[in-house]
């Protein structure tokens, strides 16, 4: 009986461990970096930090629509650098940031571009039957180096020379507005809340779950899984291009490969996401915690003095421990 109730117990602290701790290792990295650094928590860091964050949770929030149906776009950081790409040479070279609705138009205008990304990814995994990782993969070395041409092999920003002609584009206050706080944070918990909405309490969002659960009983009970498998990569790429139209409106300008380091940061979310309360699924919520699990780590480790090129060692033990725990307890 002593032997059943200590099993017991064990199991509660496992389960315990496996629903809360990415939740309470946010917490213990916050009260250590408090402890041992003064500035650490301010509100000045901690907005810093959640400015941070934002970008990182919109890329994310695409790549879990695309773990919702069982697979993974690998291409959203291409996608991100591309929409980045896209946005500012609007502004620069064709200087809509000076015409009437300008803005709004040149970040619409981003995001249909980038649809189109979307929209290649499912021809390539739903019609080509190409697995999803590879397909992504193929797609972000593409991307990548469309970006890349698009801009003539350099940064696209204010007063550039392009052929010989400087560029006399502005990127509009309006537009840098939404890059800095509370905006972008605004920007990114709003779009938390209607993802979480949408896969929660509608229709399509459970759908979306059932064809990643079982393809084979989704369909069997009536779901059109190549639509729905369609639709995940198209959401997947339109909130990368979210991502990449903020990472202008924070920057100022587009970099080559600007939306790269965002890969990494967005599977990790995703994937910590999904054992946050022992949902066990990819869900909105959780890919914000794995966010702001992220980016407390790097944060924390930036000031005190890590090197930059080694915080992605803890950043890559943190999602092998999150992924741990996530599929121990599915065992």
């Amino acid at each position: 009986m002593n032997q059943e109730a200590k099993t017991i117990r064990t199991f509660s602290l496992l389960d315990f461990i496996t629903k809360w701790g990415t939740l309470l290792t946010i917490a213990i990295l916050i009260l250590v970096f408090s402890l041992t650094m003064d500035t650490f928590f301010t509100l000045s860091n901690l907005i810093t930090i959640m400015r941070a964050v934002s970008i990182v949770t919109v890329v994310a929030i695409g790549m879990t629509f695309s773990l919702t149906v069982g697979g993974m776009d690998l291409s959203v950081g291409a996608t991100a650098t591309l929409a980045n790409t896209i946005c500012m040479s609007l502004f620069v070279w064709n200087a809509m940031g000076s015409r009437p609705g300008g803005t709004l138009l040149a970040i619409l205008i981003t995001v249909g571009v980038c649809t189109l990304v979307g929209l290649l990814n499912s021809l390539l995994i739903v019609r080509l039957k190409i697995p999803d990782m590879l397909a992504t993969l193929s797609t972000m070395f593409v991307l990548e180096g469309v970006a890349t041409t698009f801009a003539g092999g350099g940064a696209i920003n204010e007063n550039m020379v392009k052929n010989g002609v400087t560029a006399t584009g502005k990127v509009s206050e309006a537009f840098r507005v939404i890059g800095r706080a509370p905006a972008i944070i605004i920007i990114m918990l709003f779009i938390v809340l209607i993802i979480f909405v949408f896969l929660t309490y509608t229709k399509h969002g459970r759908f979306l779950y059932a064809v990643g659960g079982n393809s084979e009983a989704a369909r069997l009970s009536g779901i059109n899984i190549n639509r729905y498998r369609t639709i995940a990569y198209i959401l997947s790429a339109m909130l990368a291009a979210v991502g990449g139209i903020l990472i202008g409106a924070r920057v100022g300008n587009a970099q080559i490969n600007s939306g790269t380091p965002y890969l990494m940061g967005s599977v990790a979310a995703a994937h910590i996401g999904m054992s946050v309360a022992g949902i066990g699924r990819p869900n909105a919520l959780g890919t914000l915690v794995g966010a702001v699990l992220i980016g407390v780590l790097e944060n924390g480790l930036i000031m005190a003095a890590v090197p930059y090129y080694s915080v992605n060692i803890f950043k890559g033990i943190v999602l092998a421990i999150a992924l741990a725990l996530n599929y121990a307890r599915k065992k």
